[in-house]
């Protein structure tokens, strides 16, 4: 639903740019002529397509952030006239004269720094501001219940897209701005490895925006006076009540850490691995020799590993074997079985 009405007021808008400026042309012109309605209907459709693009650059921007720096506009204008008023008033009663020239320029100079001042102080005190309007309440069109912050080690994981795409993190997922910001900066002055890398994560990130119904959220805030970068996470996820989205193949971050919540992709996908059970029988291609006497070494399609006893007479082929057991491991599962003796084959076929 919002996605339609989000394209309707694109479609009101170019089209109104292309009316106005048509009629503007024609209202003009000292003579109509074809190329007056041309001139006007491709000036409009340039306007309406720059409004395309102001849409592409406030995507990115929350109603947060955007009233934050209205405020900060606001306050720093008043701060620049309290600065030209005072000004004036020392000039007035200066026993010299200032040139006129001079002093509109000193007036413009003390507007923008006091605009300047508005918005960067209100800027890095964002986090301490709350906006309301009375008898008006902005709820979003869908709940966003238990908010997800994504970590950087999430992003360098392309499994990622897979699992928003999959609709178990729609509504969910937050971005904190300042890890698009630090991403940025590697990309453009970390060395090789690390600038490809964060290139990726950029590209994971422009592919997450591209899921219609995952509705990616930015979150503007970011502690200035926290160094740390995981301590700005941690903060955020305390201030939002959020989980944490990290890849950490250790699993060290298994457990809550002062309360905050972590999901550790690599874990998941380990938990969602077919789980063998003992008996079962299994085709699995002997790919290399074991560590013991007359063991082959063979992989599932998912990566896990298979150690088969008798397999190491049967590398490069297919054969059946029987699940002995199961191993949980750090780095994934390992079954281990027996290769299966031609009569056992018969038997089970």
């Amino acid at each position: 639903m919002r996605t339609m009405t989000i394209q309707f007021i694109r479609f009101f808008f170019v089209l109104l740019s292309f009316l106005f400026m048509l009629a503007y042309q024609i209202g003009t012109a000292v003579k109509v002529t074809p190329w007056t309605y041309l001139s006007g209907g491709l000036i409009g459709l340039l306007l309406g397509a720059g409004f395309m693009m102001l849409d592409k650059i406030l995507a990115k921007f929350s109603l947060r952030g955007f009233t934050t720096i209205l405020l900060g506009l606001f306050l720093g204008y008043l701060m620049g006239m309290i600065f030209v008023t005072l000004m004036g008033t020392i000039m007035r009663i200066a026993p010299f004269t200032f040139n006129q020239n001079g002093f509109a320029l000193l007036q413009i100079f003390l507007l923008l720094l006091g605009s300047f001042m508005g918005v960067i102080m209100t800027a890095r005190a964002s986090d301490e501001l709350f906006f309301s309007i009375p008898f008006v309440r902005f709820t979003s069109e869908q709940p966003h219940p238990n908010p997800i912050l994504l970590d950087l080690s999430a992003l360098s994981d392309p499994r990622l897209v897979d699992l928003a795409a999959s609709g178990i993190l729609d509504n969910r997922l937050i971005l904190p701005r300042f890890i698009l910001k630090k991403l940025i900066e590697t990309s453009e002055r970390g060395d090789e490895g690390e600038a490809a890398k964060a290139r990726g994560s950029m590209e994971v990130i422009k592919k997450l925006e591209s899921l219609g119904g995952l509705h990616l959220r930015y979150d503007e805030t970011d502690f200035s006076d926290v160094k740390e970068f995981e301590d700005k996470l941690y903060k955020l996820a305390r201030l939002l009540g959020a989980t944490i989205l990290l890849c950490d193949v250790m699993g060290v971050q298994s457990d809550p850490i002062n309360g905050i919540r972590f999901i550790n992709i690599h874990a998941l996908s380990a938990a969602l691995k077919p789980l063998m059970q003992r008996g079962e029988f299994l085709k699995i291609k002997i790919q290399r020799q074991g560590k013991e006497e007359r063991q082959g070494v063979g992989y599932l399609d998912d990566g896990t590993m298979v150690v088969v006893n008798g397999g190491g007479d049967y590398i490069g082929e297919q054969i059946k074997t029987r699940v002995l057991s199961v191993k949980h491991t750090t780095s994934g599962r390992m079954i281990f079985s027996n290769a299966l003796l031609e009569h056992e084959e018969i038997g089970i076929n």
